[in-house]
């Protein structure tokens, strides 16, 4: 489930805003269900912010599990992006992961020098009271995103003008390695709400893989709402048993 759920509440922040003019500061809710036959549980919240901070947005990324569920696996996850308002290019990315009794902290400083990007990563990891750090340098050529603003760096996608079967890719420094990630446009689509509304939809599919060809976690599905603030409906991912849902509250 945890990596499943981390990806997942990444994906929460897909396809709301179109970059034409300064994103709006938002706060949106999630709920994370489990389903596997008849269990349909809910697993855990989400909840994501975007702040307008001087010359950057700063955008916030939280998850938890539901008591029931961390008796299995807890998870407590903050994720944080600084972003330039001018250009959007990333400056900062920090991951907190309490997970499972373990602590991770994920800091990359992002610089721009012509067509290449590099980042400045660095790893601290805790588990049974031993520490572990490491550092590693990660470079592209082109744009380069992490795991948080690369979803927001997705809104600016004209799914109305995309057809099924349409591609886009963008490249994600994702912990030690880089990642890509493709995204796939599945036409439009009805789909049924928690509170019984059923509303039009577009659907997208989400699959990462490193060095373009080996995937590095499994695929998503996603439903965005047709209406100009295109904001995420659903999110739908795979488990070794069952799957997990992330509805928007």
């Amino acid at each position: 489930m945890k990596k499943s759920l981390l990806y997942i509440t990444m994906l929460i922040t897909s396809i709301s805003v179109v970059f034409a003019k300064p994103m709006p500061e938002e706060t949106l809710n999630y709920v994370v269900t489990y389903k596997w036959g008849l269990i349909h549980k809910d697993a855990g919240d989400a909840r994501l912010t975007l702040r307008n901070s001087g010359k950057d947005y700063v955008m916030t990324l939280t998850a938890k599990s539901k008591p029931w569920a961390d008796r299995i696996y807890r998870v407590r996850d903050t994720l944080t992006s600084v972003v330039a308002r001018d250009g959007f290019r990333p400056k900062r990315y920090v991951k907190a992961a309490h997970e499972d009794g373990k602590y991770m902290l994920d800091e990359i400083d992002f610089s721009h020098s012509g067509n290449k990007t590099s980042g400045a990563a660095k790893f601290t990891r805790v588990r049974k009271g031993k520490m572990s750090k490491s550092e590693r340098q990660l470079e592209t050529a082109g744009e380069a995103f992490d795991m948080l603003s690369i979803f927001y760096y997705i809104r600016t996608l004209d799914l109305d003008g995309m057809k099924a079967g349409d591609k886009r890719k963008s490249t994600v420094f994702s912990g030690s390695k880089s990642e890509t990630v493709t995204i796939t446009y599945a036409g439009k689509e009805r789909v049924k709400l928690r509170n019984g509304q059923t509303v039009d939809s577009h659907k997208v599919r989400f699959t990462f893989t490193t060095d373009g060809k080996k995937k590095s976690s499994d695929d998503m599905e996603a439903w965005i709402s047709t209406s100009d603030e295109h904001k995420v409906l659903r999110i739908v991912g795979k488990l070794p048993v069952g799957q997990v849902r992330v509805e928007l509250q």
